[in-house]
């Protein structure tokens, strides 16, 4: 349906009375090229103007912006190199009596003529300390002229925008501040619906962009605020809105429970009777499989809280009423453990056709990358051929020449690894609409869950089985006491004598090799590069442990992602057989191996992982019944921020609580997945935890207008709206956890 008015915000800037060059400069800085784009652009803070900053409260190691008047500015020669050095001495009083500090500026001619003794102006840089005294250097500044604007102007909010060495944030407001006066008489689309913000008094659209970038108090500016939460709520959960009834929608075939079938016969067969949480979950796959359009369901339990056999059961119905089940995992090696642990659990059932297997067993494959081509031909042929009821594999699975007798179930292992692209493209290897179960170990706080698995039903496994053993985490400081790695490896060797075994883990493979999941968390942890550390490597540690007293004699093992496929299954072969005592690997070992006799984890440079992946890691250790213990090796001080995260995971095992934590310490578009920059950013002002109630108001509105109106014919404004806020990298960011 065409849109009633002209979509303004579409527009390009060059329409909008921006020189070419403030348009070059956003653009090739900010990546912003609409009217959309930059008006989205929105302030981070605002500072009052009347008021100076109180610097004595400014934190150490953060970005700051503050307001401060000038004391003193001087300038001398550099003696290690050309150029000059600029000095200059900021207060947060008129008279210098209350707080100090001082900035420095390299080579900083605009700075000498413009900072003056007596000047006002806005700073923004990352803190530090010399000699005691805190310190800028090379902070963006932009000026507080008094007299400029009139009185009222003077004394409205300063927005402070995010910044980049090439584009300041005054000059980001000269630009808004035109692009708002050239839209004074315009009428913009809005996304919400004008029953809804008349409900709830909101602002409308214009009136909202004008007091969210230059607001007469900062009140106005929250209220503004408080309308583009709202509106970036809707547009989400109308997202996943459409999505939950394009799946209703689709037709799938009926997988339902057979008595007296495979799932029946295993449930038999089990030594062990399942957790509460397994069963109630069971019963609700069980009708998910049963009904006539395809299941979309997410199951999120703690490491060792029992997903893979609740998923086994499922694939089993399905097996049962003449389908496929296909489980994707995201690394060969997990690919490989799951393999082996379903054929184990399932014994005979898993032997059909083969000597002494079940009468009406079924048969599980492997494939992967890596296999022979003999090897490949016969497990394609058996998926091919319907005679393989599991088809466990990695990316091969997505291959084209890979063929389906009748897949009915997909189950994919560790969401996040995968794109849309990925999970999109085994779903189309089903003839009808295949069912879905996607799991995570990662546990994800109810709002989020609700935010980026809103298309999903949401199941969780809270109990762990009977036999866990407890695992006891410390963080061992180097910087306190270096020594404390010779006590590790003692211990180390206390737990191999034991007849126990122990993992060792490191960020990187080699000097210049990273294993990419350890990238991913390098990427969001590192410091800044003047305290970054020389990151251990699995290949020089292998090496160095040779010459440890404690581990003398120690049978050894080395694991890394870039190891030909034959020496990573016999290393893992000898791990799960005990003739490999010491593992030492990267991040291939998080998800999915599992070894019972595994008691103790070492984790060097351990600052340098997040608080899910360092849950994650330590959940591989206390699976047999022994308890468990993991070390945190870290050569950051105390007061490092990033300390906190390893204090948090050794403080519980808790996983809910610490994806909290989690949140809490992190970026949310991290959290989300979603790329937050720019004015492309979906989430500017929706915070998932702390805006629970506005998201279970939105997801109400949302369903209830795509129940009305599937196609929103009705609501062009918020038709448009989803596809500026949600474009493809946005939606992407929908499928991930």
């Amino acid at each position: 349906m065409e849109n009633r008015r002209p979509a303004e915000l579409d527009l390009p800037l060059n329409l909008k009375m921006l020189s070419p060059k403030l348009q070059k400069q956003l653009e090739e800085s900010l990546g912003i090229s609409s009217v959309g784009q930059l008006l989205n652009y929105f302030p981070r803070t605002y500072l009052a103007p009347g008021e100076l900053t109180a610097l004595a409260e400014l934190p150490l190691g953060e970005e700051v912006t503050l307001i401060a008047r000038v004391q003193s500015a001087n300038s001398r020669r550099m003696r290690t190199r050309k150029g000059k050095l600029l000095d200059v001495v900021v207060t947060d009083d008129d008279a210098g009596r209350l707080g100090t500090m001082h900035l420095t500026f390299f080579n900083g001619y605009n700075a000498e003529r413009q900072l003056t003794p007596g000047t006002r102006a806005v700073f923004s840089g990352k803190t530090g300390s010399y000699r005691g005294q805190l310190t800028l250097t090379n902070p963006r500044y932009s000026l507080l002229d008094e007299g400029e604007g009139g009185v009222e102007e003077h004394l409205r909010p300063v927005p402070v925008y995010p910044a980049s060495e090439q584009i300041s944030s005054a000059t980001i407001k000269t630009c808004v501040y035109q692009l708002l006066d050239s839209l004074a008489h315009s009428q913009l689309n809005d996304p919400v619906p004008s029953h809804i913000a008349g409900r709830d008094r909101l602002m409308n659209i214009t009136q909202a962009y004008e007091m969210i970038h230059r607001p007469h108090e900062v009140e106005d500016a929250y209220r503004a605020q408080h309308r583009f939460r709202y509106q970036e709520a809707l547009v989400l959960q109308t997202a996943l809105a459409r999505r939950r009834a394009e799946a209703l929608a689709e037709e799938a075939t009926s997988r339902p429970h057979r008595q007296g079938g495979l799932r029946d016969q295993f449930d038999a067969s089990l030594p062990f009777s399942l957790t509460a949480g397994q069963r109630d979950i069971g019963e609700q796959l069980e009708a998910d499989l049963a009904a006539a359009h395809p299941m979309n369901r997410l199951l999120q339990g703690e490491v060792g809280s029992g997903k893979t056999l609740v998923a086994l059961r499922a694939m089993l119905q399905v097996i049962d009423s003449g389908g496929q089940a296909a489980l994707l995992a995201p690394t060969e090696v997990l690919a490989a453990q799951h393999y082996q642990s379903i054929r184990r659990t399932l014994g005979p059932l898993a032997e059909g056709g083969m000597l002494g297997g079940a009468v009406d067993g079924t048969r599980a494959v492997l494939l992967t990358g890596s296999m022979s081509m003999a090897q490949r031909r016969e497990a394609l042929l058996a998926a091919a051929s319907g005679d393989a009821g599991i088809v466990i594999g990695t990316h091969a699975l997505l291959s084209e020449n890979v063929q389906f007798f009748d897949l009915g179930l997909i189950v994919v292992d560790e969401q996040h690894r995968f794109g849309v692209e990925q999970r999109d493209a085994l779903r189309a290897k089903a003839a009808a609409a295949p069912h879905m179960l996607v799991m995570t170990a990662t546990p994800i706080p109810r709002t989020v869950a609700m935010t980026v698995f809103g298309d999903l039903d949401v199941s969780t496994l809270t109990e762990l089985p009977a036999g866990r053993a407890p695992i006891a985490t410390h963080v061992v400081g180097l910087s306190e006491n270096p020594r404390w790695i010779d006590r590790a490896w003692a211990r180390a060797r206390e737990e191999i004598d034991a007849g126990r075994q122990v993992y060792v883990v490191c960020p990187k493979i080699g000097d210049s090799q990273m294993e990419a999941d350890s990238a991913d968390a390098l990427e969001l942890y590192e410091g800044p590069p003047a305290n970054r550390q020389e990151l251990t490597s699995v290949l020089e540690l292998f090496e160095s442990l040779s010459e440890v007293p404690a581990l003398a004699g120690v049978n050894k093992g080395l694991l890394h992602g870039r190891l030909d496929p034959s020496e990573k299954a016999a290393t893992m072969g000898g791990f799960n057989d005990g003739s490999i005592s010491l593992l030492v690997s990267t991040t291939v070992i998080e998800v999915g191996v599992d070894v019972p006799n595994a008691t103790l984890m070492v984790i060097m440079d351990a600052d340098r992982f997040g608080i899910s992946q360092l849950h994650q890691l330590r959940g591989r250790i206390g699976r047999g019944g022994h308890p468990g213990t993991c070390l945190l090796v870290t050569q950051l001080e105390p007061e490092h921020p990033s300390r906190e995260r390893l204090d948090a995971v050794a403080a519980t095992t808790d996983g809910f609580e610490l994806s909290q934590k989690d949140l809490e310490l992190r970026r949310e578009g991290d959290i989300l997945g979603a790329s937050q920059s720019g004015g492309r950013s979906a989430l500017r002002f929706l915070k998932v935890i702390q805006h629970a109630e506005v998201i279970e108001k939105a997801r109400k509105d949302a369903q209830g207008l795509v129940d009305a109106d599937p196609t929103l014919a009705d609501h062009p404004e918020l038709e448009e709206a989803l596809d500026l806020y949600l474009n493809a990298e946005k939606e992407a960011f929908l499928e991930r956890s």
